[in-house]
């Protein structure tokens, strides 16, 4: 069978998205299936990948304000996969490229859409919630019309295809790499390094982006000062509210010795330094409203580092009471629910995290998605 998967808005360099597609292919062609994956870039190129994947690069202009990302035309895209006579078209993207469902439903192809975000949240950070909710629910009526199979990965993604009667949608949750992400990367020497003895240490990754709310893992930093608890904060990531950001964290209280409360790293490139950042720190802030699964927070349960969360996203339906915490959308409750899970002890939190994660993998991703498709 050959697997053609698209994607706009693929990471240049990491990303959730990018994580998912390579994670799901490299799985369909290890099960022995033919696999394409179609993403936007710099200039047009086509290279085998080391899970076996062939990523065919159409030329697409980057997007203003979005730190590198792209999105092909879609003429384009339509025109490399004429050539490859699909059996399966897997679109991971709801916006630029949704138009492909009846492109495949016209050729006989099985088309299935897999909803990485909820695009009512999407559109209530620009227009008032109901009507946020009315244009959703009209756009996930005709995704779920134009595509044989819509594929959500959490429930929370699933709910609003749930508010519409959608009869084809499926739940498979996404996984996370356990070899990588593991405690045995915990680094003492990298907690002397980075953080204040006697203080705990505190990790927000992911892209310097407004819907992340790096602004809020910030304040909540601050209101933990407020609280007598002076936690330090490395952000890991990039994006283009970097320097915004930053100018915020400046004016935090510092901890003994003038050490600043927030420290940057910028874009860690490789994975085994981040794996060994999420599994030193004491734990991981997510507090993203609108996070479908959350592959990051995952990631840091992975190495066994617990995570508080906002209570609006899909990553709430993960984290347990015991291997973290949800907090409604105030730094106030951020900093709040990090005193509850400091407070556990630490081996058992650890321990905790890691089982939570344990019950999501990559090889049960792929069997999920493989299920659904009835290969």
């Amino acid at each position: 069978m050959r697997i053609v998967q698209l994607a706009n808005f693929y990471g240049p360099r990491s990303g959730g998205l990018r994580t998912a597609l390579h994670h799901l292919g490299g799985g369909y062609a290890a099960a022995g299936h033919d696999v394409v994956l179609i993403v936007p870039g710099p200039r047009r190129s086509e290279e085998i990948l080391p899970t076996g994947v062939t990523r065919v690069t159409v030329p697409a202009p980057t997007i203003a304000w979005t730190g590198g990302y792209r999105a092909a035309d879609p003429r384009r895209v339509a025109d490399v996969l004429v050539g490859l006579r699909p059996d399966v078209l897997e679109v991971s993207d709801r916006l630029t490229l949704r138009g492909f469902g009846r492109w495949a439903r016209r050729r006989g192809v099985t088309g299935v859409m897999i909803s990485h975000e909820r695009l009512d949240r999407l559109l209530g950070q620009v227009l008032p919630d109901p009507v946020a909710r009315r244009c959703a629910d009209t756009a996930n009526r005709r995704t779920a019309a134009d595509y044989d199979i819509v594929v959500c990965t959490t429930e929370f993604a699933r709910a609003e295809f749930v508010r519409i009667g959608a009869t084809n949608v499926e739940l498979v949750p996404l996984g996370v790499d356990l070899d990588m992400f593991s405690p045995c990367r915990r680094d003492p020497g990298l907690r002397m390094d980075l953080g204040v003895r006697g203080h705990p240490l505190l990790v927000h990754c992911g892209r310097l982006s407004a819907e992340k709310r790096v602004d809020r893992s910030i304040a909540a930093v601050g209101a933990l000062h407020d609280m007598g608890v002076g936690a330090r904060l490395i952000v890991a990531g990039d994006g283009p509210r970097r320097d915004v950001l930053q100018r915020r964290a400046q004016a935090l209280p510092t901890l003994p010795g003038g050490v600043p409360s927030v420290v940057f790293t910028g874009f860690i490139a490789d994975r085994a330094v981040l794996a060994s950042l999420l599994a030193t720190a004491d734990l991981s802030v997510a507090p993203g409203p609108h996070e479908t699964f959350g592959l990051a927070a995952l990631e840091a349960l992975a190495a066994g580092t617990p995570v508080v969360a906002s209570r609006s996203s899909a990553v709430a339906d993960i984290v347990t009471t015991d291997c973290g915490a949800i907090a409604a959308d105030h730094s106030s409750a951020f900093a709040r629910a990090a005193t509850a899970v400091l407070a556990l002890p630490r081996a058992q939190r650890r321990r905790a995290a890691r089982r939570r994660a344990e019950q999501f993998t990559w090889p049960r991703a792929v069997a999920g998605m493989l299920t659904v498709l009835g290969r």
